[in-house]
């Protein structure tokens, strides 16, 4: 999307017709649209390729649920500010599950890196075990 495209408003008819998720030849021209412009943003924020694409996925799918309650109003606010702010808050989605797959990461790296504690615990019925494999190697 070119900037001066940024600037054009979004039609209120397309919005309009929107609110009804089955209209797939609305919602192509919205995503043919705004899929870059989202994209961008997420990328310029600094997430991976795979990230970004997530961004604009998730904001897709959180456009179609809130679509149909969606009140239009050309004073007061654009629906690109709103689109911004959705896109915004993906973003920040991304971010957190960034950090929790890598705080889970080091989990799992210091988990494997000790000995379970399970490990160190000795076995009631290995002692048995190894009683019996011990008197019975004797008698070979």
């Amino acid at each position: 999307m070119k900037a001066e495209d940024e600037l054009i408003p979004t039609r209120a008819s397309l919005l309009r017709r929107l609110k009804d998720w089955q209209d797939e030849a609305s919602w192509k021209v919205f995503f043919d649209t705004y899929w870059r412009l989202i994209y961008n943003a997420a990328i310029k924020a600094g997430l991976s390729d795979a990230e970004a694409q997530d961004v604009v996925q998730e904001t897709a799918i959180s456009l179609c649920k809130t679509m149909p309650k969606f009140q239009y109003k050309a004073v007061g606010g654009s629906f690109k500010s709103w689109l911004r702010k959705l896109t915004a808050w993906r973003i920040g989605d991304q971010f957190r599950n960034r950090q929790h797959n890598i705080q889970s990461d080091k989990r799992l790296a210091d988990a494997t890196a000790r000995t379970a504690t399970v490990d160190g615990v000795p076995d009631p019925a290995g002692s048995s075990l190894e009683t019996i494999w011990t008197r019975s190697g004797n008698r070979i």
